[in-house]
């Protein structure tokens, strides 16, 4: 539990800094497209710090710091749901009584399809820029250090043995997925469990095409959470390469692990719906406090001075909130109504129908998501518990 607690605040901050991105990229397109704005909220529920400035957005700091949100100039529905062509019949003479009939075009729900599209899907982009910039910065600042995909030794009746793997093989590919790193290998071998998959090996000059079905196995980490992973019994060589980037270098390679992370993302969901994985691994904030405590603590307990421990935390949090931040616009683009996701699929329709959805699809839409989402999070939460505590073995 102490370790648990020891994770909370540095969570709190990072989930505030990746919403706060997500939500400038909302706001941001949306004052590129001249969108008449009302506020800009860190944080749900009361305002406890706020400015107002010369454009009339309110900036706020808000109590409940798990979230935040941009206010469009009148858009009243909290569920952010498209409204009926009654209720823009309505707004649209309103705001003509009030201000003129210039001014409807400087509300949200009267400008093109094509810029409320880009204006929703620009929060989470701006979780992928985040999470590029991030890891460039990274890159940067302490340069690369990397097994390279050569293998030393072979489990003997494993997987790999029996795909006929060689000390000595250099891997080139998984999946048709290129590797740079024997990590690489690793990861993409974790996602196919019980999968026969395609490896390209180099051996003495020839390219080899070798098929090998991972086991699942289970491995324990440093906090005692269980995960099950894919496994084909390959070992590694001692090399470490290492290397300082440039700029252009840091900002390839920060694309590189956005999208590899990006990727693992979507083959494991893809495989939950396929049957090939139960969906153990996916977590909630509980998992992530946790994760983020246990990490705290063993910088905290590690043999280093005050220097290298600050150095430490710095880099430790800023690979949590890219991480993070990739999750978080994953999970926006997902096709769920009340998501960003959701909003997209719905301009999408209507730009091919040329209608707009209905209120009332909409309003059974908005319930059903709620109730998967709500799902979801007492699944991830479940999760956490057996993962985490043990309490649900």
């Amino acid at each position: 539990m102490l370790h648990f607690l020891a994770g909370v605040l540095p969570i709190l901050l990072i989930i505030s800094v990746i919403v706060t991105f997500h939500e400038y990229g909302h706001y941001s397109v949306a004052r590129l497209f001249k969108t008449r704005i009302e506020r800009f909220s860190v944080g749900f529920g009361k305002p406890l710090l706020s400015v107002r400035d010369k454009r009339g957005v309110e900036w706020c700091l808000s109590a409940l710091p798990l979230g935040g949100y941009v206010k469009f100039a009148g858009d009243e529905n909290i569920a952010s749901m498209s409204p009926s062509a009654e209720e823009l019949d309505a707004a649209r003479e309103s705001i003509t009584a009030r201000e003129g009939a210039a001014a409807v075009k400087d509300y949200f729900h009267f400008k093109p399809l094509w810029q409320r599209f880009l204006i929703i899907l620009a929060g989470p982009m701006f979780n992928f820029v985040l999470a590029i910039l991030i890891y460039t910065v990274m890159g940067m600042a302490v340069g690369e250090a990397y097994a390279p995909a050569d293998i030393a030794k072979v489990q003997a009746g494993g997987p790999a043995a029996t795909a006929g793997f060689q000390p000595g093989d250099h891997i080139v590919s998984v999946d048709g997925h290129s590797v740079h790193s024997f990590d690489d290998v690793a990861e993409l071998v974790m996602l196919r469990a019980d999968t026969r998959t395609p490896f390209v090996i180099e051996r003495k000059g020839q390219r080899l095409t070798l098929y090998a079905t991972p086991v699942r196995r289970i491995m324990v980490s440093q906090d005692g959470s269980k995960v099950e992973v894919g496994q084909i019994g390959l070992q590694r060589t001692d090399r470490i390469i290492t290397r300082s980037l440039n700029p252009l270098e840091a900002l390839q390679q920060g694309v590189h692990k956005t999208w590899q992370t990006l990727d693992g993302s979507v083959t494991y969901i893809s495989r939950i719906f396929t049957g090939k994985e139960n969906g153990s691994q996916i977590s909630s904030i509980v998992g992530m406090t946790k994760v983020t405590g246990d990490l705290t603590v063993a910088v905290a307990t590690a043999k280093a001075t005050p220097m290298q421990q600050a150095r430490a935390y710095f880099f430790l949090y800023l690979e949590m909130t890219a991480v993070i931040s990739i999750g978080v616009g994953f999970l926006n683009l997902l096709p769920v109504p009340i998501l960003d996701g959701g909003h997209l699929a719905f301009y999408l329709y209507q730009g091919v129908t040329k209608k707009p959805v209905s209120a009332g699809f909409q309003n059974v839409a908005f319930r059903v998501a709620v109730v998967l989402i709500l799902g979801l999070m007492l699944f991830a939460f479940w999760n956490d518990i057996n993962n985490h505590f043990g309490l649900g073995r």
